[in-house]
């Protein structure tokens, strides 16, 4: 399936006309093709965090949506940035050949950030945007990865060069669920990461906002000044 431009145009703007923290910024990404991405500025020399949405939305949905406001309320600067999408009905095993277009984007973006300097950037990820983000975090130059409802293990966990804050939903999704023990096993090899449940929490995080954006602080607070 091809890369649906029209759709990730609807969605800029959908976002564009609903907006109501932060800036709107259109990054060049490897192409020259621009995406959108939704900025704000936190205070001084706290980390900023780029935050990558799941299957076929956009960065202002959902919990993704919900974390860049309550990250930026607690003095992070936050990006939140446009995946590439596939039309509306394509599964999330067609975004497989998606992965380099969204692995340059979350590159393009860290960047971006770091143009601004921002010298400590965190990489948090819901979903299949962790899936995108995996392979972004393995090629460093990150302060640390949060994923959110990963379904399927870390891979080569070796290979991740950051702490790594896992993430999930007591009540998550089955394939996240089971899986969960073989990515807290990877952790183990992984100094200063951990796993986190979110008790009462579905895949979405429907009604425990709150005690996520909790976690991620604390979690983003004891990471190592450099």
């Amino acid at each position: 399936m091809a890369q649906d431009y029209e759709r990730e145009a609807r969605w800029r703007s959908e976002v564009l006309g609903n907006l109501v923290v932060g800036d709107a910024v259109q990054i060049a990404g490897p192409t020259g093709r621009k995406f959108l991405g939704l900025h704000a500025e936190g205070a001084k020399g706290k980390p900023a965090i780029v935050l990558v949405h799941g299957l076929g939305v956009h960065p202002d949905h959902g919990v993704i949506g919900m974390l860049r406001v309550a990250l930026n309320d607690m003095g992070f600067t936050t990006l939140s940035i446009q995946m590439p999408v596939l039309a509306a009905d394509a599964a999330g095993e067609a975004y497989e050949p998606l992965v380099p277009e969204a692995v340059a984007r979350i590159a393009t973006a860290a960047g971006w950030l770091g143009g601004k300097g921002h010298e400590r950037i965190v990489l948090a990820s819901h979903s299949l945007g962790s899936r995108f983000a995996l392979e972004t975090a393995k090629t460093g130059g990150f302060a640390a990865w949060i994923c959110l409802g990963r379904g399927g293990d870390l891979g080569d966990a070796e290979a991740l060069r950051q702490p790594v804050l896992d993430v999930y939903g007591e009540k998550d999704n089955a394939a996240v669920l089971a899986s969960a023990p073989a990515r807290r096993a990877a952790l183990e090899r992984i100094p200063g990461s951990r796993q986190a449940v979110i008790p009462g929490a579905d895949h979405f995080y429907n009604g425990k906002e709150e005690a996520l954006a909790r976690v991620l602080r604390e979690f983003i607070e004891a990471l190592p000044a450099r």
